[in-house]
Parts: structure tokens; C-alpha cells; sequence
């Protein structure tokens, strides 16, 4: 059996149900009164019972969503919750797979609930690891509460709950709520049909509600499917007519949410193809029934994600998939109804997996989409993914919307099926239109309110000189948020948030002319080819969109040879110089062969950063300096940074001025030290949280930075008096 986990072995922390289907029942009191906790199971979870350790903590768990009396702002989405019903310690674990001895506390009366991050399996295992575990860990085993706004405000879950949550998702709710109405017509579907026949009636837009059948009559709709339904309102009209027969839709079934402004991102169907399913004349018997239970089997998986659930949902997609012309087509049903639970598998999408995100799909054919498991499978593996901080995107809905942004205006509609074959019989195919790609709003005001600590007036004048000078080097200290503001200058250069118009390049020794402009490169079959450096390919995308402002970001651009890399395109930087005219030939020519001269547009714009603390560095070559406009930012410790970390970083506002005065006070030393001077100071990003601190945390995470990030930058400084840098960080620390 096992035993107390050997000197160093994480600790494991179980967080377990206490049921197994609606038959089981609770087992939480018989589990207390035996001591024991039990898998109901005899062919699931065996391995990860026999990995429960004498010593590990347990606790028994209930997970569900809620609407309504919530302790914050759920802005009327669907929030996750998890009831913590008891908690212990394993104490055997006879390693049969099904049972273990548990020691445990008095139960939690009444049961605590945790919110956002959860797990519906029966079995999750949780390990320390991250601020999200271990708020969980504490949350549970320790009593203490859960900082709901550091949750609310992460990336993962800003876009439902956060107080600074945009507009662009605020159409889920709607769709959620007429998914739901639309569930009780499963098994009398009369009425819902009528009432659609009733609209259809008033509105010529929905006249292609007429069904075929084999003896060539044309009459009314007979029956419909749920996303069949939905595709009333989202079909290729204009976007105050799809309001206008949601708004019937909403009437009929009685959704009280209000109609949704913006459409932006919600994929919609091609007019020619707007059905679920074929004509009459051509359909299965149970095509409309399949297509209704898997949408059925979609609601309950969401609602709780049992084995049971998942097993149902994966078998009633692999049936409806089975549905002439549904093919990949489903997802999208399926993301209407449950925008933040689905992906959708729309063209956009799929590119947009592949392009974009590197995520290709198993064994995915045109005419074939995947089973059910695998897109069970691709949920949970961008879930995950949706929570790290750094990926592109962090919901479905985000997904969808950037897929169109990507997509772009400049690809032409689809019609017919997936070969482009258009088949008068058969409407069952809803290609999806992309959109205009619709635009996020950027300004200073923006900037701001991004965090930035510099003055409105500051940033004007940075915009300012980007705009008339063409090309901006920042640079300064360490941690003085070079980086973080030149990606947010060229969003408010450009007036809107757009990744695809900024390209992000870091500069190195070994970076080269071939690999920033061109050169050869090795092909697939082992020869070599001309290929376009970062710089080429937006000089080309730039000069393609004359009405769009583009800016290519070079990081650290001084740790390479600047006069090297850009080459003869280092003359043609010259704001005075961006038109044909002064159009050159490059060294390379095109792929083609043909020398073709190359001039840098009007709307392409440069921003460089440079560190000017680092001594391995040499000077920037002086035609290279007469090409940009130079800017030097400072540390900016002061009232703006301290509001920042106390209202958005939660940083203790009795310590806050302690530390900016500690910070100073370095900054002072190291600005009068002749070895240093003020280009070494410590920039104020060091000590401004990338997360929010939970309460009472600020000591600890304040001598976290003193020591391992600001503590090394010293000792580089004063590589030869090691003494001094001890000397400073203990100062920074003395009394924390």
C-alpha cells in the first residue's frame, strides 16, 4: 500500500465527486461516516486511485454553473462554480483502484463555493504550480477566501467578467439565452415551426424557408433543426436585418435579452445555403431528430461535464455529422448555441487554427470533419491553452472574431459545397461569408488606461514624431517598459488594435541582411530559393494597403549591426524618401529573377528599442541615428504608478510609497556612481505586477523581485564590487 511520498516528490491534492449519474445519488455523508473516499467506477479512473498517496489531501467537490446571486458582477453570463463539501487527509490506499482510507475534517456547513477555475471531472489532481492552483490549494485546505477580482481580470475570463470587459462578446448572451428557449421544442417541434412560418409570412428575407419534395411540389417549411433556426438571424444580410428577425426570433420564443448591436465575428451562412439539412425530397428520417439531439446532448454536456455526458455528446455529434452536407458545419451550429463552450470549425476558423496558431487538426479531410472525441479532444486542448497569458487568444468567441480579423475583406465568398460545387438540391451545406474584418478602436486614451505611467502629453508627442518621422527608436534603462509601449504606439499610431499590421522582430549578432530582407534560403527538396526577410514581407503587405497604417517593431535593435541588416533599404528609411521615386534595386532580385526597384511606403512605420544600461553593446552607426528620431524614457515611479499598482495590481497602499521611495533611493546610488550613471537606473516595470498580488502578499512579492530579478541586474553592475550589490539589495529588503 501506499505510504508517505518520499523527500522531495510533489504533493498531491485531490479534488474528487461524490456521485457517479443521477442514480448514485450523494455519497459525501457515507463517505464521512466510513472514512473513505470511493470510485464509483469499475473501468474509469483506476490508475488515478491507485496514484492517491497516504498523506495526500483530499477534498470532496461538486461542480455546476449559475446564473443569479453570484457575490460579483457576472454581467449575466453563466459563471462555473465548484462546492467544497469536505476536506481530509489520505491515510491508506490499498491500491485496488476503487477505495482509500481518509481522514477528514468536519464537513463545510454550509459548503464553500470557488468560482471560475474548476474542473467537472470526477478526479482532479492539483499540484502547486501557479497563482491559480494555489489560490485553490489555500481556498480549500486552508480556509482562506478567493480573490474573485484577480480571476475576473485575467485573460481567460476578463471578456465574461471582468469590470473593464470590452462589447465585442456581448451578443453571447443573447444566443445562449435562444438556445435554451429553443431546447423545449425538442419533442414538439409544431409550434416552433408555425411561429417561424408566421414570420417567414411578413418577411421576404426568410422566403427561402420552403421545402421540396420528390413529387416536385414546393410548399412550407415542414420541420426544422435548432441551428436551422438560429440561422434565420445570421445569414448574409445586412446587420440591421439580421437585428430585425432576431428581434422576431426573440419575440416568438420568448428571450428577454435584449438583441445584440454587433454581429462582429459570429460566423454566418451563405444565402444560397442556409439550412441544417437537405429538401424533403432527399432527406434521411432521422436527420432533423439527430441534429436536435446532439444540440440536446451539447446543453446537458455544458451543464455538467460528466463521463456520462461527454460520452453522449461525442456519439450524438458523430450521428449528426452523418447528416448529408452538415460536415464541418456543426461546430458552428454548436458555437452559436454555446459560444463559450464550442469552437467553431468555419473556414476562418480552420485557417486560422493552422495559420495562425501552429494547431493542426487530426486527420481532417475537406469533406471530412473530426469525430466526435477529437473535437471533444481540440476543446480541452485549447482550453488549456486559453489560460496562458501569452497565447493570441482566450476564448472561443475571441477565436472566431480574430479568425475573421485574419480572414480579412480581400477573400472573396464562398458559395456551394466545400469542392465550390453548387447543387440546387441540396441546401444543407450553410457556407460561412467572412465578414468585413471588424475593427477594435485604439486611442491614447487607451494607452492610459493600458497602464502607461507617461503624461498625454508625452505620448502625443512620441505618436507625433512616429507619424512625421517615420521611424522612432526608444530607449532607456532596463524596466523602463520599452517593448510594452512601442507594440501600444503603433496600435494608437494606427487607431485601432490590430496584431496582423505590426510585425515584431528581435534583433541579434547573427541576424542578417538574408534574413531580414532577403536572401536564399534551403527549399523542401533540398535545393535553395529566394525568400523574403520580416522587412520585405511588410514593404510588400504595405504596399498593398495604401489606407492602412503598418508598423514593424525591432526589438533590442542595437545588439545587431542596424546598418548591416536593413542594408541599402537603411537610405530609403528617410521620411523624405518613401515614394517610387527613390525606388532602388536590392541586392537579391525577386523569386522570379526579375530586379524590380523597391521603395518603403508612406504607411509603413519603424519602432526600435534599444537598452542603453548594456556595455556589451557598441554605438549605433551615426547614418543609421540620422534615419530616426531618438527618445529616451525614464523610470516613472510617482502618483500614476502608484494608483496603478494599488487599484489594478494589488499592491498594499500602506506599502506602496515605502517601496517607491526604496527605489528612488537605488536609483540615487546608482545615477551618482561615476562606474554607472542614470542610463543604469532600475525602470519602475520591476516592481509593476504582470498580475494582480492577492492580499497580503505584497512583502513576499516584493522581496521576490528585489532578489532574483532586481538582485542580479546589480551584480552585473557592480561585477567587480560584488559586496556593493548584497549591499543594495539588502537595503531594498531591510525590514520586509
Amino acid at each position: 500500500m501506499n505510504t508517505v511520498p518520499p523527500d522531495g516528490a510533489p504533493r498531491s491534492n485531490w479534488f474528487v465527486g461524490a456521485s457517479w449519474g443521477e442514480e448514485s445519488g450523494d455519497q459525501t455523508l457515507r463517505f464521512l461516516q466510513e472514512g473513505i473516499w470511493e470510485n464509483g467506477y469499475d473501468d474509469r479512473y483506476l490508475d488515478r486511485v491507485r496514484a492517491m498517496r497516504a498523506g495526500d489531501r483530499i477534498a470532496i467537490k461538486s461542480t455546476y454553473t449559475r446564473k443569479h446571486d453570484l457575490p460579483f458582477d457576472n454581467r449575466g453570463a453563466s459563471v462555473s462554480v465548484m462546492e467544497i463539501k469536505a476536506t481530509g487527509t489520505i491515510t491508506e490506499n490499498p491500491n485496488d483502484g476503487k477505495r482509500v482510507q481518509v481522514e477528514w475534517l468536519a464537513p463545510q456547513d454550509p459548503p464553500r463555493e470557488w468560482y471560475f477555475y474548476t474542473n467537472r471531472r470526477t478526479i482532479w489532481r492539483v499540484t502547486p504550480s501557479e497563482w491559480k492552483t494555489d489560490g485553490l490549494l489555500r481556498f480549500a485546505f486552508e480556509g482562506r477566501s478567493q480573490d474573485i477580482d484577480r480571476f475576473r481580470s485575467d485573460p481567460y475570463w476578463r471578456e465574461r467578467y471582468g469590470s473593464d470587459a470590452s462589447e465585442r462578446f456581448h451578443w453571447t448572451e443573447f444566443y445562449e439565452a435562444v438556445a435554451e428557449k429553443l431546447l423545449a421544442y425538442r419533442n414538439d417541434r409544431r409550434p416552433l415551426v408555425e411561429g417561424i412560418r408566421e414570420i417567414a409570412d411578413r418577411r421576404p428575407l426568410l422566403s427561402y424557408l420552403q421545402e421540396k419534395f420528390s413529387d416536385g411540389r414546393v410548399g412550407p417549411l415542414t420541420d426544422i433543426c435548432p441551428f436551422t433556426a438560429m440561422g434565420t438571424f445570421n445569414r448574409s444580410v445586412t446587420g440591421a436585418n439580421r437585428r430585425e428577425i432576431a428581434a422576431e426570433m426573440a419575440e416568438l420564443l420568448g428571450v428577454q435579452v435584449p438583441v445584440p448591436n454587433s454581429v462582429d465575428g459570429i460566423p454566418f451562412l451563405n444565402n444560397q445555403r442556409s439550412w441544417f439539412y437537405s429538401y424533403a425530397k432527399s432527406r434521411g428520417d432521422g436527420d432533423i431528430d439527430a441534429l436536435w439531439r446532439v444540440f440536446a446532448a451539447a446543453s446537458r454536456f455544458v451543464d455538467s461535464d460528466q463521463p456520462e455526458r461527454r460520452a453522449e455528446l461525442a456519439v450524438a455529434y458523430d450521428e449528426a455529422t452523418k447528416v448529408r452536407g452538415v460536415a464541418w458545419n456543426l461546430s458552428v451550429g454548436l458555437f452559436w448555441a454555446h459560444p463559450w463552450d464550442f469552437v467553431t470549425l468555419d473556414v476562418p476558423s480552420r485557417s486560422y487554427l493552422s495559420d495562425r496558431l501552429r494547431l493542426m487538426l487530426p486527420g481532417a479531410g475537406r469533406q471530412r470533419p473530426l469525430d466526435g472525441e477529437s473535437y471533444l479532444k481540440l476543446l480541452d486542448d485549447l482550453k488549456i491553452r486559453f489560460e496562458e497569458e501569452s497565447y493570441p487568444v482566450h476564448s472561443f468567441p475571441e477565436l472566431s472574431y480574430e479568425a475573421y480579423r485574419a480572414r480579412g475583406s480581400d477573400n472573396p465568398p464562398r458559395t456551394g459545397n466545400e469542392d465550390g460545387e453548387l447543387t440546387d438540391d441540396n441546401p444543407s451545406i450553410p457556407e460561412v461569408v467572412p465578414p468585413l474584418p471588424p475593427i477594435e478602436p485604439y486611442s491614447i486614451d487607451d494607452v492610459l488606461a493600458d497602464g502607461c505611467f507617461l503624461e498625454r502629453g508625452e505620448i502625443e508627442r512620441l505618436i507625433e514624431r512616429l507619424r512625421t518621422r517615420k521611424n522612432l527608436i526608444l530607449q532607456g534603462p532596463p524596466g523602463t517598459g520599452k517593448t510594452w509601449i512601442a507594440r501600444r504606439l503603433a496600435f494608437a499610431l494606427m487607431g485601432e488594435k490590430d496584431e496582423d499590421k505590426v510585425r515584431t522582430v528581435q534583433f541579434h549578432p547573427n541576424l542578417s541582411y538574408q534574413d531580414f530582407v532577403r536572401g536564399w534560403r534551403p527549399a523542401g527538396d533540398g535545393r535553395l530559393e529566394l525568400a523574403d526577410g520580416v522587412f520585405m514581407e511588410a514593404i510588400q503587405n504595405a504596399s498593398e494597403n495604401p489606407a492602412a497604417k503598418l508598423v514593424v517593431v525591432v526589438e533590442e535593435i542595437n545588439r545587431g549591426n542596424p546598418a548591416q541588416i536593413f542594408g541599402e533599404l537603411l537610405t530609403l528609411l528617410e521620411a523624405g524618401k518613401r515614394t517610387p521615386g527613390e525606388a532602388i534595386e536590392l541586392c537579391y532580385p525577386d523569386a522570379d529573377g526579375k530586379r524590380r526597384p523597391v521603395h518603403i511606403p508612406e504607411n509603413l512605420h519603424v519602432i526600435g528599442t534599444m537598452n542603453i544600461a548594456d556595455r556589451s553593446l557598441a554605438l549605433v552607426d551615426l547614418a543609421f541615428r540620422r534615419r530616426f528620431a531618438f527618445v529616451t524614457l525614464e523610470p516613472k515611479l510617482g502618483k500614476a504608478w502608484r494608483d496603478w499598482v494599488v487599484q489594478e495590481g494589488g499592491v498594499d497602499p500602506e506599502r506602496v510609497e515605502d517601496i517607491e521611495h526604496r527605489i528612488t533611493d537605488l536609483n540615487e546610488r546608482i545615477a551618482g556612481d561615476p562606474s554607472l550613471g542614470k542610463q543604469f537606473r532600475v525602470g519602475h516595470s520591476y516592481v509593476t505586477p504582470t498580475h494582480r498580488i492577492e492580499d497580503g502578499a505584497t512583502g513576499d512579492w516584493f522581496r521576490q523581485v528585489a532578489e532574483t530579478e532586481i538582485g542580479p541586474l546589480l551584480e552585473e553592475y557592480w561585477f567587480d564590487s560584488p559586496e556593493r550589490a548584497n549591499e543594495a539589495v539588502e537595503r531594498l529588503v531591510a525590514g520586509w
